[in-house]
C-alpha cells in the first residue's frame, strides 16, 4: 500500500513516536505540542469510528483497538514527562489554526478527506468565564493519565423523534412560569411505590425517601427535589445516584454543609469513595466516585470539572443559583450542559426546600440546570409534553396542563406534615461544619496544646512513681485523676482550657450556624436560633440583618417587658423570621411553637439543657414534627462532646424519645471529654513513638 493511503493508525503511530522522541530530548517546541494535540484528537475519532464499524469482524476491531491503545500509551507517557501537555487533552482545549491544518494534512495522508466541521472542538463556553484562579489538582491529572482518551458512549441514547412545530411560534417560558403562580392541587410528580426500604449497613429509608430512589432506579433522571428541610434530601439524592449508577458524581453545595455531605455519603453509599475539594484541591482523590465542591471555590475548578466525565450532578440549596447573572449560576448551568453533552441521560438533581424566594422566575435557572429549558424556550422533552396537550397559551386549560407537564419532568415536593408518619415527632440532626479558616486552625492548635499539657502532667506523675511505671499500658485511673485535676485547676479562663476552647469553637462556627438558620428561614419560615454566649448571638444578629431577615432577640439582660415584647413579635408578626435566644435565658418558660425548626449553634454541657431548648418549640400547640439542627465543628473536641452528651442521655439515632431518665451532669461531660482527649493523645503517642521513651517533648 502506498504511504499516501496507508490508513490513519500508521499515521498516528509515526507521529506519536516523533513527539515521544522530541520530548526525550527536552522541552517540546510549539510544533511538537501541536502534533501531540492533533494525535490525541485523531485518536479519539478513530477509536469511535472503529467501535462503530459494523462491517468489520470482531477480531479486526479488537486488533485495531489494540493498536490504538498502544498510541494512547505513548501519549500518556509523554504527558507524564511533560505535564504541561495535559491541558491539550481536555475537551475545552483551544484548537489552533495550525493544529487544524496539520489534522487535515494527516487525514489526507491517510486517504481520508476531512469534513469541513471535523477540525476539533471549538473553545468551550466555560473558557470565557473561567476565573484566572483556575487550577487542576495533581490527582485529577493522574486520573486523566490513567485513561485520558476514553470517548463518551452515546449508543444508549434513545431516539426522541422529530420535534413538532405547533407551538414553535409561541412564547412559552412566560406562560410556564405563570402556570405556577396560579397554583394547583399538587406540586409533586407521581412516584412509584418502593419495593424495599433497605439501605447499606442495615440503615432504613423512610417511605417517602424510597419513592425517589425507586423512581431513579426505574429510569427517571431529572429531579427538582423540594422537600422541606428535615425530610432527608441528602440520603435520597445519594441513593438515587447509586440506583442510577450516575458515577462519577459531582455534588455542588454551600460551604456550611460540605462536611455533612461527605459524612452522609460515607454512611449511605459506603462502597463509593468520596472526596471533598478544599481550596485548590491539593488533597482530593482524583479517582473517587463522588466529588463534593462548595460554591465558593467552584470558579477555581470549573475547567477540569467540565471535562471530568461526570455521570450525574447534584446541586444542593439550588435556590442559591437563582440569579442567572451571577458567576455561580453560570458555572453551575454550564457544568450541567457539559455533563449532558458527554453522558447519555445523566442524573441531574436540584435540592432545595425553597424553590421560590422572591419571584416565580426564580425557577428559571433551576429548570435550565435540569435541562428542561434553555434561555429562550422549552427543550425537547418539555416541548413534546406541551405539544401532547393539544393546547396553546390562548386556551383556558393550557396553564393547568402546562404546570402538570413541568411537574412530571421531576418536581418532588413533600412537607413534614405530609409524611408525619415517616419521621419522629422530634429529632436532633447533626450538621458538621468545617472550620478551615485561620480561626479553625488556631482552635485545632489550641486543642493540640491542651492535649500536650495533659500528656505532660500524666508523664510527670508516672515519673514520680519510679522506673517501670506505665509499662503495662495506659493507666486509666491516673488518666481520670489528671483529667479531674485539669478540670478543677483550669476553671478560670486564664488558659486555653476546655471551657475557653469550647467558647472559641462557638465563636468560630457562629457565622456558619447563622448562615444555615437564614437558609432555613427562607425555606420553611420561622426558625429559633439558640446560643450560649452573647458574642455568638451578636454575630448571628448581624448576619440576619445583612440577609434582610427580621429577628427578635431574647436574652437574660432584658427587662420582663422587653423580653415579652420580643417573644410576642416572633409569635405574631409574620415578618419576624428568627428568634435569637440565649440557651440559658430562653431555654425554659417560653413558648415558641410557631416554629418547627431550631438551630443549636453551641453545644450544651448536658442533654437536659439541650432538651429544654427543644421543648420551647416541641410543645402543646405544635402541629408539625420538630427538627433541631445541631451545628458541630468537625475535627475538633466539639464532635467528641456531642457524642458524650448523646451517650449519657441515651439518645438513639438522634431521635428524642421524651424519656424522664436522669441526665448526666455537666461535670460528667466535661470530665469525660478531658479523659477522652488525654486517652486518645496517649494512644497516638504510644503508636507514633513506641521506642522513644516517655517525656514531655512528645
Amino acid at each position: 500500500m502506498d504511504d499516501a493511503v496507508e490508513g490513519v493508525i500508521p499515521q498516528l503511530a509515526r507521529a506519536v513516536r516523533e513527539v515521544e522522541a522530541a520530548a526525550q530530548r527536552g522541552p517540546l517546541r510549539p510544533s511538537a505540542r501541536t502534533k501531540f494535540q492533533v494525535v490525541a484528537l485523531l485518536l479519539r475519532e478513530e477509536r469511535a469510528r472503529v467501535k462503530a464499524d459494523g462491517d468489520s469482524t470482531e477480531a479486526h476491531r479488537a486488533e485495531e483497538l489494540k493498536r490504538l491503545d498502544g498510541v494512547a500509551t505513548i501519549l500518556a507517557k509523554t504527558a507524564a514527562r511533560d505535564t504541561s501537555l495535559i491541558v491539550l487533552l481536555g475537551d475545552h482545549a483551544t484548537v489552533s489554526d495550525s493544529a487544524q491544518e496539520l489534522k487535515r494534512q494527516m487525514l489526507r495522508a491517510a486517504g481520508v478527506e476531512p469534513a469541513p466541521a471535523a477540525m476539533g472542538p471549538a473553545p468551550d463556553a466555560l473558557d470565557a468565564t473561567r476565573s484566572e484562579r483556575g487550577v487542576v489538582p495533581r490527582s485529577v491529572i493522574s486520573r486523566h493519565l490513567a485513561n485520558p482518551f476514553l470517548a463518551p458512549d452515546f449508543s444508549v441514547v434513545t431516539h426522541q423523534g422529530p420535534r413538532t412545530h405547533r407551538l414553535a411560534s409561541w412564547e412559552l417560558l412566560g406562560p410556564l412560569f405563570r402556570s405556577f403562580e396560579l397554583g394547583g392541587s399538587s406540586s409533586c410528580m407521581d412516584l412509584p411505590e418502593p419495593t424495599s426500604l433497605e439501605a447499606p449497613g442495615g440503615l432504613q429509608l423512610m417511605h417517602h425517601q424510597g419513592q425517589v430512589v425507586k423512581a431513579a432506579a426505574e429510569g427517571h433522571r431529572t429531579f427538582l427535589l423540594a422537600d422541606e428541610p428535615g425530610l432527608g434530601k441528602t440520603a435520597q439524592a445519594l441513593l438515587a445516584a447509586q440506583a442510577a449508577q450516575a458515577y462519577p458524581l459531582l455534588v455542588v453545595v454551600p460551604n456550611v454543609v460540605k462536611t455533612n455531605w461527605a459524612r452522609e455519603a460515607a454512611l449511605w453509599t459506603p462502597t463509593h469513595a468520596t472526596t471533598v475539594i478544599h481550596g485548590n484541591g491539593d488533597t482530593i482523590d482524583g479517582f473517587a466516585d463522588i466529588v463534593v465542591v462548595n460554591y465558593e471555590v467552584l470558579d477555581r475548578h470549573v475547567g477540569w470539572l467540565g471535562s471530568f466525565g461526570f455521570g450525574g450532578m447534584i446541586v444542593d440549596e439550588a435556590h442559591l443559583i437563582k440569579n442567572k447573572r451571577s458567576q455561580r449560576s453560570q458555572h453551575v448551568i454550564q457544568l450541567s450542559e457539559r455533563v449532558r453533552s458527554r453522558t447519555p441521560r445523566p442524573l441531574l438533581m436540584a435540592l432545595t426546600g425553597t424553590p421560590l424566594i422572591n419571584d416565580i422566575e426564580d425557577f428559571r435557572a433551576i429548570w435550565q440546570f435540569l435541562g428542561w429549558i434553555d434561555d429562550k424556550q422549552p427543550r425537547r422533552a418539555l416541548m413534546a409534553a406541551l405539544e401532547e396537550t393539544g393546547l396553546t397559551p390562548a386556551d383556558n386549560g393550557f396553564y393547568a396542563a402546562a404546570r402538570a407537564s413541568v411537574i412530571d419532568l421531576g418536581i418532588v415536593r413533600r412537607r413534614k406534615i405530609d409524611v408525619a408518619a415517616d419521621i419522629p415527632a422530634r429529632r436532633v440532626a447533626d450538621l458538621p461544619v468545617e472550620l478551615d479558616d485561620d480561626a479553625g486552625r488556631s482552635i485545632r492548635a489550641a486543642e493540640a496544646d491542651l492535649a500536650a499539657r495533659l500528656v505532660r502532667r500524666y508523664e510527670m506523675a508516672l515519673s514520680a512513681r519510679g522506673a517501670g511505671a506505665g509499662d503495662e499500658g495506659i493507666d486509666h485511673d491516673l488518666v481520670r485523676r489528671i483529667a479531674t485535676s485539669e478540670r478543677e485547676d483550669t476553671s478560670s479562663e486564664t488558659d486555653d482550657n476546655v471551657f475557653r476552647l469550647m467558647r472559641r469553637i462557638g465563636q468560630a462556627k457562629a457565622g456558619l450556624a447563622a448562615d444555615y438558620a437564614a437558609q432555613l428561614a427562607n425555606s420553611v419560615g420561622k426558625v429559633v436560633f439558640f446560643a450560649k454566649h452573647i458574642d455568638v448571638m451578636d454575630l448571628a444578629e448581624r448576619t440576619f440583618a445583612e440577609r434582610g431577615l427580621r429577628y427578635s432577640s431574647i436574652r437574660g439582660d432584658q427587662s420582663a417587658r422587653t423580653r415579652q415584647t420580643n417573644i410576642d413579635a416572633f409569635l405574631t408578626d409574620p415578618d419576624v423570621a428568627v428568634a435569637v435566644c440565649s440557651l440559658t435565658a430562653a431555654g425554659v418558660g417560653i413558648n415558641l411553637q410557631v416554629a418547627s425548626n431550631l438551630v443549636l449553634a453551641e453545644l450544651s454541657w448536658t442533654d437536659a439543657e439541650q432538651t429544654q431548648a427543644i421543648d420551647r418549640v416541641h410543645r402543646i400547640g405544635q402541629s408539625e414534627p420538630v427538627t433541631a439542627w445541631r451545628i458541630i465543628a468537625a475535627q475538633t473536641i466539639d464532635s467528641r462532646i456531642a457524642q458524650l452528651i448523646d451517650s449519657k442521655a441515651g439518645l438513639a439515632a438522634r431521635a428524642l424519645d421524651g424519656s424522664d431518665e436522669d441526665a448526666s451532669s455537666s461535670v460528667d461531660v466535661q470530665l469525660e471529654a478531658l479523659i477522652a482527649l488525654l486517652t486518645e493523645a496517649l494512644s497516638d503517642y504510644s503508636v507514633s513513638a513506641p521506642d522513644s521513651g516517655r517525656g514531655p517533648g512528645w
